[in-house]
């Protein structure tokens, strides 16, 4: 089939499972697909979260920088007023790229609004852990320790530091953040009741984790070792910074982004006045959503389709939704996971080998597709397009020559079904997934560029996949006209660009496969 129209010139990037979707790769293929027309993409924006957010687009592993860097002629890469952004991670991230070739800093644009988030952040995430496991007894959450909720805490308390403060003098910038360093040192000291060894221990960590995340960086030759060690703002006494130097090492790599920060609002207004197309790129998920996602095990931002609007700082209008997955589910953390598989089945082993967190390098847990949570968040949060990734993790290898299987209710111990996902944690947890079950495949389907040469079972579980969530986004009510489905734009048959299957029927006739 040709690909329609969008339906706007701003297109939401969600996820519609708990993040991890392959969310990054979407940006150069709504691209290329705009790119001989007068609504070319012309802006990329991080909408939401901070360096928590791990995408990866065209080979490149990316954490604060929109995943548009790989897009060469998008003019415009913008972090939204609705981002937390360390400023050293931003150098730590773009004096790479720009010496492998991408062009970023002539691109960048931070809001003036955007957070800046810091070490003290990353310290009261590393206490709140050391709290939640020695005093309260609680298993860990796995934070990504990048201290993306303090930061967002500092928001709602109204303690934030914005990037328009380091287009300001030096002595309100450190004037704030000498009260922001102590208001952190007293809370881990008293409140998360962290041992002083352990405090000393923090900045170890933290110095370990970035010398590993920034290896090739420092092998290049584009930052010495020192830059990464956290050890130097540590203070003589326990529980204190080396203020001065930690308030000299921020300023400068925040006034060194100058000429980068200003009104992303007025650039996205004018992009689209000259009818060019805007991409906003989510972090995490939606059932990662800070209101709408099961606590604790949340993130601290909001993470679908509304925020664009108050992370760029324009009005509210028409947007194209596109909700992103996999052909199966994953998840991190302590999450209620209901489709996870067991650790011995051999597909669980096949596909843990290529589940790691971008950001955290975390091993994922491994499930069954759940078109019951999938169905929710396009029910609830709207969807124009659908993209599914990975789908060619799936084919037959090993000893396992088994039935997929997805799960399309829930069902508790009397035998009652739910069509839709529990808001209350509580009952979910009692619930077990109803499953229908569907063929695998045995060839390769990696190197298919079109959907009529996927192996009929292939096809079949590709057509159940988007059954089964579209019965969940309308159950209780009829199905639009078929000109109104939303159809499966794109499908994922491998991590390069190359692999992506672009000619899925519409959704009215794929269903009739399943």
């Amino acid at each position: 089939m040709s690909l329609l129209p969008f339906s706007s010139q701003i297109i939401a990037d969600v996820g519609i499972s708990l993040g991890d979707e392959g969310k990054g790769r979407l940006i150069p293929e709504v691209a290329d697909e705009l790119r001989s027309t007068p609504a070319a993409v012309s802006v990329v924006l991080k909408v939401n979260g901070g360096a928590n957010s791990g995408h990866t687009a065209g080979g490149i592993k990316l954490n604060l920088l929109p995943a548009g860097v790989v897009v060469r002629d998008a003019p415009h890469l913008c972090v939204g007023s609705g981002v937390v952004a360390d400023p050293r991670k931003i150098w730590w991230e773009t004096r790479p790229l720009e010496a492998k070739g991408h062009p970023v800093l002539a691109r960048l644009l931070i809001d003036e609004r955007t957070l800046v988030s810091d070490l003290t952040h990353r310290l009261l995430d590393l206490a709140w852990e050391d709290y939640r496991t020695k005093v309260l007894a609680e298993e860990p959450r796995g934070s990504t320790g990048r201290g993306i909720t303090p930061a967002y805490l500092d928001e709602v308390g109204q303690w934030q530091i914005t990037y328009a403060d380091f287009l300001g003098g030096p002595n309100y910038f450190a004037r704030k953040l000498a009260q922001r360093a102590d208001r952190a040192l007293r809370t881990i000291q008293h409140v998360c009741r962290v041992a002083p060894e352990t405090f000393a221990e923090f900045f170890d960590k933290l110095t370990a984790a970035e010398l590993r995340a920034n290896a090739e960086a420092i092998e290049m030759g584009v930052f010495p070792r020192e830059e990464f060690d956290f050890t130097r703002f540590r203070g003589a006494a326990p529980f204190s910074f080396d203020l001065e130097r930690l308030t000299s090492v921020y300023w400068n790599a925040g006034t060194a982004l100058a000429k980068n920060i200003g009104e992303v609002r007025e650039l996205v207004l004018r992009e689209l006045h000259a009818g060019h197309t805007i991409i906003g790129e989510f972090g995490q998920a939606y059932w990662l959503d800070k209101r709408h996602g099961f606590s604790p095990n949340v993130t601290a931002s909001h993470t679908y389709t509304p925020e664009f609007f108050q992370s760029a700082g324009v009005p509210v209008q028409r947007i194209h939704t596109f909700g992103v997955a996999k052909a199966y589910d994953t998840k991190v953390g302590t999450h209620t996971f209901l489709t996870q598989m067991d650790d011995a089945h051999p597909l669980a082993q096949k596909l843990k080998q290529l589940e790691f967190g971008t950001s955290t390098g975390r091993q994922r847990m491994v499930g069954w597709f759940d078109a019951v949570e999938k169905g929710d968040v396009l029910r609830y949060g709207g969807f124009q397009d659908v993209m599914i990734n990975k789908s060619d993790a799936l084919t037959y290898s090993g000893e396992w020559r088994g039935d997929l299987q997805i799960c399309v209710a829930y069902e508790d111990a009397s035998g009652k079904r739910y069509a839709h996902v529990p808001r209350n944690e509580a009952v979910r947890k009692t619930l077990r997934p109803v499953y229908t079950k569907h063929p695998g495949w045995a060839e390769d389907i990696s190197h298919v560029r079109h959907f009529a040469k996927l192996p009929r079972n292939a096809q079949r579980y590709v057509a159940a996949m988007m059954k089964s969530l579209l019965d969940v986004a309308y159950e209780g009510a009829a199905w639009p006209a078929a000109d109104k489905l939303p159809n499966l734009r794109y499908l994922g048959v491998g991590p390069e660009p190359s692999q992506i299957i672009k000619d899925v029927p519409a959704t009215a006739q794929l269903v009739k496969l399943g």
